[in-house]
């Protein structure tokens, strides 16, 4: 297992994201981390700058590799080769929704593996949605994003 993938929207990234892929990072030769185009979901960011944002944020990371992706995660991991997902899991709910999207993930791609890991409890209740709440009531997210977000954030104002 050479490459590990690690899909989300990402909207925006958040420590507890970056905590994950850095933690990845160390385990596996390589991260491809995959931003989801997501149309079901109305983003803050939009695509591209979603992208650059994570690239960013991960740029001293020499063996993280960050794309955009649209459709099922499944053809990505057939197209790109790759068996294994990385996941990170906050809570009992998370691993719930999780484990259904493995089983799933397996079906859909051949034997491809979750890898489930739970945040360093410093940004074990942090959350993408949680960031834009604050962010829309004009509360102070400094601690609990990139700089590079924060940043971003701040310009939306």
């Amino acid at each position: 297992m050479n490459t590990v993938i690690y899909p989300g929207t990402f909207d925006p990234i958040t420590n507890g994201h970056l905590d994950i892929i850095q933690r990845s990072a160390a385990l596996f030769p390589k991260v491809l981390v995959a931003v989801a185009a997501n149309p079901n979901k109305k983003p803050l960011f939009s695509l591209s700058e979603r992208l650059n944002l994570v690239r960013q944020s991960v740029c001293e990371l020499h063996n993280v590799e960050v794309i955009a992706f649209e459709g099922l995660l499944a053809d990505l991991l057939k197209q790109k080769q790759i068996h294994a997902i990385i996941r990170g899991v906050r809570s009992a709910n998370d691993f719930d929704y999780e484990l259904q999207l493995a089983h799933l993930n397996r079906l859909l791609s051949e034997g491809v593996e979750s890898i489930f890991l739970p945040p360093s409890e410093r940004w074990s209740y942090l959350s993408s949605t949680m960031i834009r709440e604050i962010h829309l009531h004009q509360g102070d997210v400094s601690q609990l994003v990139p700089k590079p977000v924060h940043q971003a954030l701040l310009n939306l104002k």
